[in-house]
């Protein structure tokens, strides 16, 4: 009787044993398979162009966000923490208005700062008193720009630092992003900080599409994965190049960001914009080259887009209501460019879109172009996109049609610019020719 109850008792240690080690082969198999799904992936690169919104605590001095509190002194972070909530006071944020302008600009998803490397956490949490709820404004602004956003038909990403300059500054520790004790992964504090902050963003406000982790991902992504499958994290698991691009396309996602200016917050003075004409040829390229724009705005502290923001987010309205279809749902043509003509390829057919630029070309003129990557069918159709090529205002007398031959030379192509867009009839931004049945002539 012993030997059979020590017989059952060994099986089912076995048993027990064996188990164990099947669900610890089963967890480390879930957690290898977690990951950006190449669906969700082809989806982001569809989406071209996103709203990233640097905007917290500290935006009302007009200063870098953040960063100023690294090798500030004890007294400074210490005003920093305790003292700029209480005047941060938005009265005049409209965030429905944000995003009907992101929406006129073509903006298919936004990226919120809910928390940068401060630690000042834009949305209500119970991990830490340093967080919007405690300022005048005293409402979950995230919540607000989610549910803006998505009545607009915006996604929505979430913009999280892994970084945390109040836990640290709480730590007894110097405010850094480089030291070892400031990395999560060798703070177990801070990283159960950031998980519990992650938990909230990914329970609270419904799915989000996109999660930027700028700083150390491990076991954050990880994590975000397990609460949304579907979520695609941007920085931290693809290339994200911040102020530059690539030289040459890159393969699978990729997403470049920029600022308007030269800083990501709101900056009153001494700050010099890009030009709504670079804006627009840098989208070109960033397509041209297989990637997404991720285009920053620095609201104020009152709560607004500046002026000298929104007006170059309305001249690059203006280009995409015209060229819309040769930006979203396109893929890199097989080279980039001809000297300064780049290319994209619609992705579900064979129509190529050229575009025109460094040039300055009136209304009613003709210009003629050679392209030698092109090679086109006797089904092709060639024509400057939003305009139909049947008309000239007041000039009834003149056939602005386009044309073209093709020869061992090249494609060559005839085209005049026939819609009025400015009343000067000039017009200094890129021209797009649209070109169908097109084949790769090398």
């Amino acid at each position: 009787m012993n030997s059979r109850r020590s017989a059952i008792l060994l099986l089912f240690t076995i048993t027990l044993l064996t188990g164990c080690a099947t669900n610890e082969l089963s967890t480390e198999s879930r957690m290898a398979k977690l990951g950006n799904k190449p669906q969700r992936q082809e989806w982001f690169m569809d989406q071209a162009l996103g709203m990233f919104i640097h905007w917290s605590v500290d935006s009302q001095l007009g200063s870098v966000i953040s960063h100023s509190m690294v090798g500030a002194s004890d007294d400074y972070l210490e005003r920093f923490k305790n003292e700029l909530p209480g005047s941060f006071y938005p009265k005049k944020f409209n965030p429905d208005d944000w995003a009907r302008i992101a929406k006129l600009a073509g903006m298919k998803y936004v990226v919120f700062t809910t928390k940068h490397h401060s630690g000042f956490c834009m949305f209500k949490t119970k991990t830490t008193d340093f967080n919007i709820m405690n300022t005048p404004h005293g409402k979950d602004i995230t919540k607000q720009i989610v549910q803006a956003f998505r009545r607009h038909g915006i996604r929505v990403g979430f913009y999280f630092s892994p970084d945390d300059f109040w836990m640290l500054h709480k730590q007894g520790k110097d405010v850094s992003r480089r030291r070892a004790e400031a990395l999560p992964t060798n703070n177990p504090e801070l990283m159960a900080h950031n998980k519990a902050q992650i938990r909230e963003l990914l329970t609270n406000y419904g799915p989000i599409d996109m999660l930027f982790l700028d700083g150390t991902p491990d076991e954050l992504k990880q994590l975000a994965w397990q609460l949304q499958p579907n979520i695609v994290v941007t920085r931290g698991e693809m290339e994200t190049p911040e102020q530059k691009m690539p030289d040459e396309p890159m393969p699978g996602p990729w997403e470049a960001c920029f600022t308007l200016g030269t800083q990501w917050h709101f900056k009153p003075t001494n700050e010099d914009y890009k030009s709504g004409t670079k804006l627009i040829e840098m989208l070109i390229e960033i397509r041209a080259k297989g990637g997404n724009f991720l285009l920053n705005v620095g609201p104020t502290p009152d709560g607004e887009i500046p002026f000298e923001q929104t007006r170059r987010l309305r001249e690059l309205a203006l280009w995409l209501f015209v060229n819309r279809e040769s930006i979203y749902n396109i893929r890199p043509w097989h080279v980039i460019r001809e000297d300064d003509i780049w290319f994209t390829k619609a992705k579900d057919s064979d129509t190529v879109y050229a575009f025109v630029t460094k040039t300055d070309w009136p209304k009613g003129e003709r210009k003629n172009f050679t392209l030698k990557s092109i090679r086109v069918t006797d089904k092709s159709e060639i024509e400057i996109l939003g305009q139909s090529g049947r008309v000239l205002e007041y000039q009834t007398n003149v056939n602005p049609k386009a044309s073209w031959k093709q020869d061992e030379n090249g494609l060559h192509i005839s085209a005049m610019r026939a819609q009025r867009i400015y009343n000067n009839t000039k017009w200094p931004n890129p021209v797009v020719i649209k070109i169908t049945h097109a084949k790769a002539a090398f």
